[in-house]
């Protein structure tokens, strides 16, 4: 099986002619004829995640954000670039394509708190969302379930009424609270919210949560590797969960 091989059919899923056009998806470095006996699946391509992959022998990592997203003005040793072109790994990012795809983050996302229904959402800016149904939960318990899902700790806006409807956006996405404002939802999900969108959610009666970037879009890695695995038998999938951003 190769570099190729595997790029291809994550394309037919989750074609890049999809992503934004500020993104930088696809194959982004190596030899897409290289044979692939194992791959290393994570959210982020960091030097731990070379050295993890390295380690265990493996020629391909599929990562969700793209190891290159602003030019390079330079690879030197020591940079991430080059010991993936020193160690010859491949990787493969699949960003906002997978962000808005069945099967994608959002989706994951939404199947992992439960939601029922779920289907996609386009949002005022065109961005596909993903939205569903739950059965009425106040904002407490419902904050206390996306904390056990997601295994960090959550920002929260209660917007005093029960939550059945709920839009999700895997990742950055506070922006989309007029989305949600504006489509009737009870609650929004996403991450990085800014302290002016919880004042706006909480004075039109929206509970927002922020289950956090890592968190909110890890949630992936897992159906991503049995997707894969099932498919490319011959090649052994592992996983990367590590992040550097600690919560207490």
């Amino acid at each position: 099986m190769t570099v190729r091989e595997i790029y291809d059919y994550l394309n037919s899923l989750y074609p890049v002619s999809t992503a934004c056009d500020f993104d930088n998806a696809g194959l982004l470095v190596g030899n897409p004829d290289t044979e692939v006996k194992k791959a290393l699946i994570s959210l982020d391509c960091t030097l731990s995640t070379v050295k993890k992959a390295e380690e265990s022998d493996c020629q391909l990592i599929v990562t969700h954000h793209p190891v290159i997203f602003e030019p390079l003005k330079n690879v030197l040793k020591g940079s991430v670039v080059y010991e993936l072109v020193n160690n010859g790994i491949s990787v493969i990012s699949m960003h906002t394509n997978l962000d808005i795809a069945d099967s994608g983050v959002s989706d994951s996302l939404c199947k992992a708190i439960g939601l029922t229904e779920i289907k996609s959402y386009t949002a005022c800016d065109g961005f596909l969302l993903r939205c569903g149904v739950v059965p009425s939960v106040s904002a407490e318990s419902f904050a206390e379930r996306l904390k056990n899902t997601l295994n960090g700790s959550i920002r929260y806006v209660d917007g005093g009424k029960p939550i059945e409807k709920v839009l999700v956006c895997s990742g950055s996405g506070g922006e989309f609270i007029e989305d949600a404002i504006n489509g009737g939802f009870d609650a929004l999900v996403t991450s990085e919210i800014k302290h002016h969108q919880f004042l706006m959610a909480d004075d039109n009666g929206i509970s927002l949560f922020d289950g956090g970037h890592f968190n909110t879009e890890d949630i992936v890695i897992e159906p991503l590797k049995s997707l894969l695995s099932e498919k490319f038998d011959t090649v052994e999938f592992i996983t990367d969960h590590t992040s550097k951003i600690q919560y207490k």
